[in-house]
């Protein structure tokens, strides 16, 4: 976009006396134009409830959906398009682990910091950023092995909740029929918010659909809202799919949210993600059976499909929570014995001193030393030993220090 444009979008305007002109200036400009054009085609998708998406989200490829196979044919006939595409490509390019961890570089340098000093990374789940190979964690750790990386939590949750869908194929089955359902009615589907209320409005839900199959004009309409009226929220097996779906979804979006609370820290997350995993490990032992007692109140016919499905979707949640939060575990590991007053006051000499020397060595590069464990060992012995608000505020420093 142009750079007056930038401008009215970050800085504001202030000249009050020529705002007529500079709106004008600023509507013909070439940025205005293009961005008024991926608009038009935003809502022309949404008044015609359009998929945007396609299998593929490559521009200039097969099955990429209706709003980049638009784009593209704009920018047949729009110089100014092409242009845009051009240098979303050079972005696209760019966004690799190298070209990321280059620029992460570079920005550190301009800013006058030491990349050495670098103690935490954390990014999404992409594997330009988290690969174990190629990714910008990975060569950060290369050239600074101090430089700790966690995942983004809630990210990561959300790639467990996508492991689970693709579990099995009932799985996914139902998340299709989630799917259609909300698109009958014209609405979006939000995971939770949508099956909580399939959950406890099915019957209204059914009567609704049945109504809408003998009223609405649109024969497509009609015939799709009969279709899942009668074949799947009738169906016992959807409506006891719809119940183990909601709890699973209801408990790690409980944990998402409270991840994302301004005052979370690092040790509550991680007692708070173990409890989740406790949650699946005793959901699959007893929840099922509490399912079924939930699903006979909204339908007389009973189909048990226990071992085909139950198990796969909640055996996957353990396994991936396990597997996809494994650097909080190690970071767990190395600093937990820092997060509260009354771990600290758990331990004998010998397990602290241990605790103490794996630090040492988790902050040491080369010959660079972060700390002494020996000495951390000493002044905790005496700090774990002195009243608790004196010690909270000491244990902050280290923690400010370490984090």
């Amino acid at each position: 976009m142009e750079k007056n444009m930038n401008g009215h979008a970050h800085k504001g305007n202030n000249d009050w006396n020529n705002i007529s002109s500079i709106l004008k200036r600023h509507e013909a400009s070439n940025g205005h134009i293009l961005n008024m054009r991926i608009i038009a085609i935003v809502k022309t998708l949404g008044k015609n409830n359009l998929a945007f998406r396609g299998t593929n989200e490559k521009i200039y490829e097969e099955n990429n959906g209706n709003f980049l196979t638009i784009i593209e044919m704009i920018a047949e006939f729009d110089l100014h398009m092409q242009e845009h595409i051009r240098r979303i490509n050079e972005l696209i390019n760019n966004t690799t682990g190298k070209g990321l961890y280059d620029a992460i570089v570079d920005e550190i340098k301009n800013t006058g910091l030491d990349i050495n000093d670098v103690r935490g990374q954390a990014y999404d789940n992409g594997s330009n950023m988290k690969g174990k190979h190629q990714g910008v964690q990975k060569r950060l750790l290369d050239i600074n092995p101090r430089a700790f990386y966690t995942p983004c939590g809630c990210h990561t949750l959300n790639l467990v909740i996508c492991d689970m869908a693709n579990s099995c194929d009932k799985a996914s089955e139902f998340f299709r029929v989630i799917q259609r359902i909300y698109s009958i009615f014209a609405s979006s589907t939000q995971r939770v918010e949508s099956v909580k209320a399939i959950r406890f409005q099915a019957p209204q839900l059914r009567k609704a659909l049945l109504q809408l199959s003998k009223n609405c004009g649109d024969p497509k309409i009609k015939s799709e809202a009969k279709c899942v009226a009668t074949y799947e929220l009738e169906n016992y097996e959807f409506l006891l799919g719809m119940i183990i779906w909601y709890d699973a979804l209801f408990a790690i979006n409980t944990i998402s949210k409270s991840l994302q609370s301004n005052d979370m820290c690092i040790d509550d997350a991680i007692d708070q993600l173990n409890g989740l995993l406790c949650f699946f490990e005793e959901y699959r032992e007893n929840g099922f059976e509490k399912a079924l007692d939930y699903a006979k109140e909204l339908a007389l016919e009973m189909n048990l499909f226990k071992t085909d499905y139950f198990l796969y979707v909640v055996d996957k949640a353990i396994t991936s929570l396990k597997s996809r939060f494994e650097q909080f575990n190690d970071f767990k590991n190395i600093f937990g014995f820092l997060f509260s007053i009354e771990k600290l006051k758990s331990f004998d000499e010998n397990t602290l001193k241990e605790h103490c020397l794996n630090l040492e060595k988790s902050l040491k590069h080369d010959d660079s030393l972060d700390i002494d464990g020996l000495d951390l060992f000493n002044e905790l012995k005496l700090l774990r030993h002195i009243d608790y608000v004196n010690y909270s505020c000491n244990c902050c420093l280290y923690r400010k220090k370490f984090f």
